[in-house]
């Protein structure tokens, strides 16, 4: 046996189908995309069952209604404790570590919501943490060390005015005639 006598076993290869290229073929004249029309076409990628032949689909024509819950998920800026120990390390970190500090450092980009504190490392040294979450064993290993975590709410910052609720007329009366008492 030589190299320009071994060849594939009869139908390992099979050649491709020649569509479009006569009736005698089987696939001819419409190659088997049916009649005439755009999916007939090549080139043309109709996706989905919402496709309504280029006319507004009636998910977009239809009002947004109910409830989303990603419009109040809140999402943290995460640090794990083997960051922080890293940061301790190159002495970038003493005794205190708070999300302005680690924004400064570069650490995170940005504090969204507040600063989430995760036990993914080792930390070594004892360090108080001002976070607005953290996970139990996050908790656990900074404790552990003689570490202390604070925890912080951040506050909400929304462009609502905050609506107060108008005096009682009796209370509204009196202030009058108290004012003009004083004169």
């Amino acid at each position: 046996m030589e190299l320009n006598t071994i060849k594939d076993n009869k139908g390992a290869r099979k050649s491709l189908l020649r569509v479009g290229r006569g009736i005698g073929s089987g696939k001819g004249k419409t190659a088997g995309r049916g009649n005439k029309g755009q999916k007939s076409r090549s080139g043309v990628a109709i996706k989905g069952k919402g496709f309504e032949g280029g006319q507004t689909p009636i998910y977009r024509r239809l009002p947004k209604r109910g409830f989303n819950n990603a419009n109040f998920k809140k999402s943290f800026a995460i640090i794990n404790l083997g960051d922080i120990q890293n940061l301790i390390d190159a002495k970038l970190l003493k005794d205190k570590a708070n999300a302005e500090i680690l924004k400064d450092l570069g650490v995170i980009s940005h504090v969204k919501d507040g600063l989430k504190l995760l036990a993914k490392g080792e930390l070594k040294t004892a360090i108080t943490l001002e976070v607005s979450a953290f996970s139990n064993k996050a908790k656990e290993l900074v404790e552990k060390v003689g570490g202390t975590i604070v925890s912080i709410e951040k506050k909400e910052q929304t462009g609502k005015k905050i609506k107060t609720e108008k005096p009682s007329k009796t209370t509204r009366i009196a202030k009058k005639l108290a004012s003009k008492q004083a004169k």
